[in-house]
Order: C-alpha cells, then sequence, then structure tokens
C-alpha cells in the first residue's frame, strides 16, 4: 500500500525531528559502494523575472509512503517501491531486506527511469528515509542526506541503514503484523552552474572579483556601495550627543587569549533583531543633551560574516540593498538570493545540536560549533531610509574616480580588442649590432640578444614582407636595398642563434605566409636579425654577395684585467679558411696593435653546464664544426707573468664565474626586514666557504660562530628553523625553498660555536614568586644527556635566594 501525503513543511514538529539511533552507522552511500558522503547545506537560489520583492522559491518535495506487508516473505534480493513524481522526476525506494552484503537493512534513493534518460542526465535531491515505528513513532529511524544522482551514481542511500537485529525484534515496534512502514521525504532542488552563472541576470547586482584574499575588502566595499548615501565624508564620534543614520556595529569576535598566547575567535552565540530601538528603557544610550524628539528605530541592512579561525577564513556578506525582504548574498563576485533564516539566524554562531535518541539508551546530544558567524552589523535608521537608500547616479561619483573608470574601460576594450585580432598580426621582433653591443656585457653574457628588449612590429599577416621593409626604413632609416634579414633558429643545446638568411623567394611572401614557412611552433613570434653593413664613413652599404662558403661569426672580446665581455662585431668568413687569416681585423675591432697575439675560443652552451672550448688558430673553420650564427670569443694571448693578478685569467674561466655567481643579502635575524649587507658569492661555494666570507666581511674571527637561517619565500621571514653545522652542501641548497629560489639568507652571531650548541638543550626558565609573579626568565643550556636534576642544580647559580626550595613546572 503506498500514501502520498503532503510536503515536509506542512508536518507536526514530532514528524519532522526524528531522532536516529546511535547503533546505526551513518553515511549514505551510493548502492554499491561503502564510503560516507559529506552531507554539506546547499544555498539553493532559483532565478527570478524581477530582481527584487520575489521570494526564494521553496524547493518541489513530498513525503512517500510504502507500506510493505509479508515483510518476512520477501526472497528477493532488492526490492523496488512503485514509482512517485517529484519535481517532474520519477523516483523510487530501494531496499535490500536481507542487506546488501551486511547485517542491516539497506535502503536508497533510486532514479526510476535512469536507463531511458538521456546522456548527461543529472539532477539534485534533498532526501530522508525513514523506517518508522509503528508502536512510538517518536523511535521512528530518519536518515537524511544530498546528491547529485547522474548516469554513474542513479541511486545513493545507506548500505548500513539499521541492524537487522532491531527490525526484526517485533518488541522494538518496527516490524508489526509482518508488514514495514517505510517513508520517503525528497524535495527536488535546482542545480547551479556556478561556472556559468550570471549574477546580474539573476539578482540584478555585480559581485566584485576576488584578487587572491580580498574577499574582506569585497563584503565591505559591498556594505558601502549599497548604501548610497556613503558617498559623503564620513563622521565617527565616540559619545551619542545623537545617533548617526546609519550604525556599523562591530561585534568583537576576535580576543586575546592569555592561556594560549594568542588571538583567538569568539564563536559565542549572538542573537541580533530585525529592528533595533535606541531609544528603549527611556534612551539609556543618549546623553543628557541629545534630542528627544529623534526617533531612534533602526532596520537592519547588511549582515557581514566571517568563516573560519583567527588564522585564515573567508569573509562574505548579507545585504538588503532597498530594504526590502529580499536578501542577497555577496560572496565575491557571485551574487545569490536568500532568506531572511540563511542572512539572520544562521549567522548567530554559537554551537548547533544533534539530538541522538534510541529507547532503552541514555544519549547525549551531539554538539558542533558553527565557524561562520557575523561580525558586523549594518542598520539603518527608519526615519531617514528615504535619505540613505538614495537614488545614485553618474553625477553621484567623483571626476577623478570617473576619469579613471573610464580610462579602465577604454583598455580594458583595447586589450579585448587586441587579444580578438591576435590571429590576424604577427609580431615580428628586429634584434640589430645595437641592441647585441648593448645588452652583451651588462643584462647578458651567453648567447647574442634578449628579445625581449629588442624592437618589436605588430604586422598584419595579409601584408607583404616588402611593405615590412618599409615600416623597418621608416623607424631605423635603413633602406630597403640595404637591409638583409636572418632566421634565427634555437639549437639542440638550448642556444638561439642567426641560422641563415631569407632567400628572395621567402621576402616575396607575405608575413603570415613567411611565419608559417620559417617558424614550426605554434602562434610563435617571427625573430629576425638585422644585417647593415657599413661604409668607411659609418653609412650604410649594400649587404655583400653570399656564397656557399661564406658563414656569417659573431665576435665577443674579453679583458682579463676588467673582467669585461664586450660585442664588437660580426665577420664573414669562409669556411675553409682559418683564425690566424683574421687576426689583423680583429685587432682592428678591438683596438689592439696590428700585430698583438690573440686567443680564440668557442661559446658552444651555458645551460646545465658552461662549455667554451679553445680554437686552434691555424685549423680550419670547417674542421673547428664552425657554422653561420657561432660566437667566437678572444682575449689577448696569456702570459704567466701577466696572469697572477687575475681572478678570472680567460674566457672559459670568466664565463663559469658568471654562470655561477649569486648575489646574496643577507640580513640579521634580529631585524629580519632590513637588508645588513650583500654578498657576491658562487653557486660551488660549500657551506664552509659561505660562513667564512660572511665572517670576513663583519670582522669576526671564528666562522663557526655564524649561525644561518634559509628565507620563507611565502611569508617573507625566516624560516623557523636555522641552518644546522654543514647539514646543507652548496649555496643553492640554502637559498631554495620548495621550488622557489631565493637571494635572502639571515645571520646571527652566536658566544660558542655552532657544532658546540648543537650538541646542548637550550631552555628558557622562568622564575617565579610564591604570588605566581614572574621575576626574570633564564636561558640556561646542557649536554641533551642532562637530568632534571642538572637544569635544577644550574638554577640554583643563576637564582640568588635565602633558602633552595623551588619547584620545576
Amino acid at each position: 500500500m503506498t500514501l502520498m501525503t503532503p510536503p515536509l513543511d506542512q508536518q507536526e514538529d514530532e514528524e519532522m525531528l526524528v531522532p536516529h539511533s546511535d547503533l546505526v552507522v551513518e553515511g549514505p552511500q551510493p548502492m554499491e559502494h561503502f564510503a560516507t558522503n559529506d552531507t554539506r547545506s546547499v544555498a539553493q537560489v532559483e532565478p527570478a523575472a524581477t530582481v527584487e520583492n520575489q521570494p526564494v522559491e521553496d524547493p518541489p518535495s513530498m513525503k512517500f509512503t510504502w507500506t510493505l506487508e509479508n515483510f518476512l516473505r520477501l526472497n528477493t534480493k532488492k526490492h523496488y517501491s512503485d514509482i512517485f513524481v517529484v519535481g517532474g522526476y520519477k523516483w523510487r525506494v530501494l531496499i535490500f531486506p536481507k542487506g546488501n552484503n551486511v547485517d542491516h537493512l539497506s535502503m536508497y534513493l533510486d532514479v526510476a527511469d535512469s536507463p531511458t534518460l538521456p546522456y548527461g542526465w543529472s539532477r539534485y535531491a534533498q532526501f530522508s528515509l525513514a523506517v518508522v515505528n509503528q508502536i512510538h513513532n517518536k523511535y521512528s529511524i530518519r536518515k537524511d542526506t544530498q546528491h547529485q544522482f547522474n548516469v554513474r551514481e542513479s541511486d545513493w542511500g545507506f548500505t548500513s541503514f539499521m541492524p537487522l537485529n532491531e527490525l526484526y525484534d517485533p518488541s522494538r515496534g518496527y516490524l508489526v503484523n509482518d508488514t514495514v512502514v517505510i517513508e520517503a521525504e525528497v524535495a527536488v532542488r535546482k542545480i547551479m552552474d556556478y561556472w556559468a552563472y550570471d549574477s546580474k541576470k539573476e539578482t540584478g547586482y555585480v559581485g566584485l572579483k576576488n584578487q587572491g584574499a580580498t574577499c574582506y575588502m569585497n563584503s565591505l566595499l559591498q556594505t558601502l556601495y549599497h548604501i548610497p548615501y556613503f558617498r559623503k565624508d564620513a563622521r565617527k564620534g565616540v559619545l551619542f550627543i545623537d545617533f548617526p543614520p546609519v550604525l556599523q556595529l562591530q561585534l568583537k569576535r576576535f580576543e586575546y587569549d592569555f592561556m594560549r598566547d594568542t588571538m583567538v575567535k569568539i564563536n559565542d552565540r549572538y542573537e541580533f533583531p530585525l529592528q533595533l530601538d535606541l531609544d528603549r528603557e527611556n534612551g539609556k544610550y543618549l546623553s543628557p543633551d541629545a534630542d528627544r524628539s529623534v526617533r531612534n528605530l533602526y532596520t537592519l541592512h547588511s549582515v557581514l560574516v566571517h568563516s573560519g579561525g583567527v588564522h585564515g577564513g573567508h569573509y562574505y556578506a548579507f545585504i538588503r540593498p532597498t530594504l526590502s525582504d529580499q536578501w542577497f548574498k555577496f560572496d565575491d563576485e557571485r551574487v545569490t538570493k536568500e532568506d531572511m533564516k540563511r542572512a539572520l539566524e544562521e549567522q548567530y554562531g554559537g554551537e548547533e545540536e544533534l539530538s541522538q535518541t534510541n529507547p532503552g539508551f541514555n544519549n547525549t546530544p551531539f554538539k558542533f560549533t558553527k565557524y561562520s558567524n557575523a561580525y558586523m552589523l549594518v542598520y539603518i535608521r527608519e526615519s531617514d531610509k528615504d535619505k540613505i537608500i538614495c537614488d545614485v547616479d553618474e553625477k553621484d561619483i567623483a571626476e577623478h574616480l570617473r576619469i579613471r573608470l573610464k580610462k579602465e574601460q577604454e583598455e580594458k576594450e583595447d586589450r579585448k580588442r587586441y587579444k580578438a585580432q591576435a590571429h590576424l598580426f604577427t609580431m615580428i621582433k628586429v634584434a640589430r649590432d645595437e641592441d647585441l653591443m648593448e645588452q652583451i656585457g651588462r643584462d647578458i653574457y651567453f648567447d647574442l640578444v634578449d628579445h625581449e628588449k629588442v624592437r618589436s612590429f605588430r604586422i598584419q599577416k595579409q601584408t607583404s614582407f616588402s611593405i615590412f621593409k618599409e615600416e623597418v626604413a621608416k623607424e631605423f632609416g635603413i633602406p630597403v636595398q640595404l637591409q638583409r634579414f636572418w632566421i634565427w633558429a634555437k639549437r639542440q643545446n638550448h642556444t638561439y642563434r642567426p641560422n641563415r638568411p631569407l632567400t628572395h623567394l621567402e621576402e616575396a611572401h607575405t608575413v603570415g605566409q613567411l611565419r608559417e614557412v620559417t617558424i614550426k611552433a605554434h602562434n610563435a613570434e617571427l625573430k629576425l636579425f638585422l644585417e647593415v653593413e657599413l661604409g668607411l664613413d659609418l653609412r650604410p652599404i649594400p649587404p655583400p654577395v653570399r656564397t656557399k662558403e661564406d658563414i656569417l661569426l659573431f665576435f665577443k672580446l674579453y679583458n682579463p684585467e676588467r673582467e669585461e665581455l664586450r660585442y664588437v662585431g660580426r665577420l664573414f668568413v669562409k669556411n675553409t679558411g682559418k683564425p690566424i687569416e683574421i687576426l689583423s681585423k680583429l685587432n682592428q675591432m678591438a683596438g689592439f696593435a696590428p700585430d698583438e697575439e690573440i686567443e680564440f675560443y668557442e661559446e658552444i652552451k651555458f645551460e646545465p653546464t658552461v662549455m667554451c672550448e679553445h680554437i686552434d688558430k691555424k685549423t680550419s673553420f670547417r674542421l673547428s664544426q664552425i657554422e653561420d650564427g657561432d660566437i667566437i670569443c678572444f682575449q689577448k694571448c696569456s702570459h704567466l707573468e701577466s696572469e697572477i693578478g687575475f681572478r678570472y685569467p680567460d674566457v672559459p674561466s670568466f664565463l663559469e664565474y658568471v654562470h655561477n655567481r649569486q648575489m646574496v643579502h643577507f640580513r640579521s635575524l634580529d631585524k629580519p626586514k632590513e637588508d645588513d649587507f650583500s654578498l657576491e658569492l658562487s653557486k660551488l661555494h660549500t657551506y664552509d666557504d659561505v660562513v667564512e666570507r660572511v665572517a670576513r666581511h663583519i670582522g669576526l674571527d671564528d666562522p663557526s660562530k655564524i649561525r644561518l637561517t634559509a628565507h620563507n619565500c611565502y611569508s617573507q621571514q625566516p624560516k623557523p628553523q636555522s641552518i644546522r653545522y654543514r647539514s646543507l652542501e652548496h649555496l643553492p641548497d640554502m637559498l631554495v625553498h620548495y621550488n622557489q629560489s631565493s637571494d635572502i639568507l639571515y645571520y646571527e652571531v652566536l658566544d660558542i660555536p655552532l657544532p658546540e650548541l648543537q650538541g646542548l638543550k637550550a631552555l628558557k626558565v622562568a622564575f617565579h614568586h610564591a604570588t605566581k609573579d614572574e621575576v626574570v626568565i633564564h636561558n640556561i643550556r646542557l649536554p641533551k644527556q642532562s637530568t632534571v636534576g642538572d637544569v635544577i642544580n644550574e638554577l640554583k647559580t643563576k637564582v640568588n635566594l635565602s633558602y633552595f626550595k623551588f619547584y620545576l613546572l
């Protein structure tokens, strides 16, 4: 027999608040699983045709009663109820009379027509399942949960609903005359797609995007914005000669706990009224000089909420923008409609009680603290409501804000337009000799150029390359016929070099076609090197005719005395030629004497290690495997007597130094916010090298008295634990923090060497009088194998008492 009854809210309180057994295994599961499910409440908002004065609709719900006669004679493993419809969907109850592989009754809510539903179907429901006690209804066992049903989980419920021995016991009242009565209360809720949710469309209001941790500011700004009158100079007072039209009441939710020596959040229950009468008790809140003719009756406008603890959490606000019955929840960029219970009662704080009652047991109600509660209330005086909740138009916005907002909107539109048209354009970055001269030895030492710092051209893909060359001519003053462009190529060793000049056929293409032909990577920028030859008068001349034997080389000059590496130019050489044949040209480029002896090195790569090899001057470029775009570093021939005073006498040693050097900023551990001094160190330095350099800088004779502490890149503070003596091998190990690398180390000078200190146990002992007043704190250090008696004996040498009777607590 099946009975249909009205929804839950039409039932008596005794039926609604049904306790469940302590012995029942908690947690809803799909039919095939045993994992518990987190039953968190979901705030449901239905879209409305009007923005305000539209109540939050209750979800469609129904109570379904299923009477199973001849229950003990059911011989099927599982048994389905009749189909019932809630919210336009078909449902049924599924039970396992003998248990779903457990010694409990198993019961689930099932989507009746799931095999025939379209692909990707989904529906969300809050429901409760109950076995009715036919003797005493208040002892019925009821469990509730919520679930989003889909093709993979078309049923959901409780595998261990109630023990079978309780169900079969006639004295318990669940099985009477071989009949069991089962109830299902189902409320179908709308599935909120928050990814596609449009706050303005659904509520008429827009939210503020969370910029990382700005929820507190967002909720406060929403509150201020929805008090139109706030666009005035603020007034703040202490004594109430009269009350302001808008009250902002800060609830004391945070305080200092002396016992725990920390700030704590107060989650106690505090009930606040919808209307606040400050004239009550003959106006006890007013000063004697106050104007008693003003009626100080206030209406609640906003409830600002904090969810979480003292060290973290989330802020949001419930607001009535026009003081109508409709509340809105402003949670960063999401705005939803809420009812009064959600905005007020659920933000009182305190504890929520879940009673657990069963016959024959002494049950204690289960309580849990609510960590989401109101911390600020905003009230508006009734007599000033029309003035405060006024209309706001553009003239009420300050002029500098209008200008700023207009500029930001234009910039946003420009970025949007730029992004929308990006597929129509190609970014061409052109490097020149001037860029190489400016960057090498200053910004970079390896490779030739940083393309992020060269001139960029945003050119439509349909533009012919010849038109682009005209743009280059206007920008650099180089006639089109004197320009020759080279394509950059990334080599297998991850270096980036000019590879070959563009052919005449390639220059006949459009910019888009040229990019597709020369660049294999998707959406890659087109990077070019502009070759410009200069005559004796330093004016541009036509580029030389290039044969198959010609290769283009770039030259860097190293000065070991100044520890300086700079770009001096490029040359075309024959691949069959030898370095010795271009000595005179290089001496001229470097400003050396014509007969100066030169050493040659090829810069091959720099990651993960530097590779810079010596070149035999008498071996051809081809045999030395020199090709287009290669970098040749040269210097004067070194002599033993001249190398003595140089730290890095040759190119390889200098490049190794540049690759491994690390500027480290040292801060005193007592002043962790201020840089004390900086040292240029090497990534190859060991722990001993680092502390030795620090000790030398501060004038300390014993480096072992230096203790270092690493930097926390997230908190921008020293790490809690210092670096143990020689526990880290090299400098990079001291600077790394998870996946980030820092350039800060903290130091402190100890009174004893660090290895000796690490063998001791440091104790901080606070000495108190008999009245518990603290007198002094003693810091003592003892070997780690010391006993409590050793601690007391050490204290006796520090505490001057007339008698030695004291206690360690």
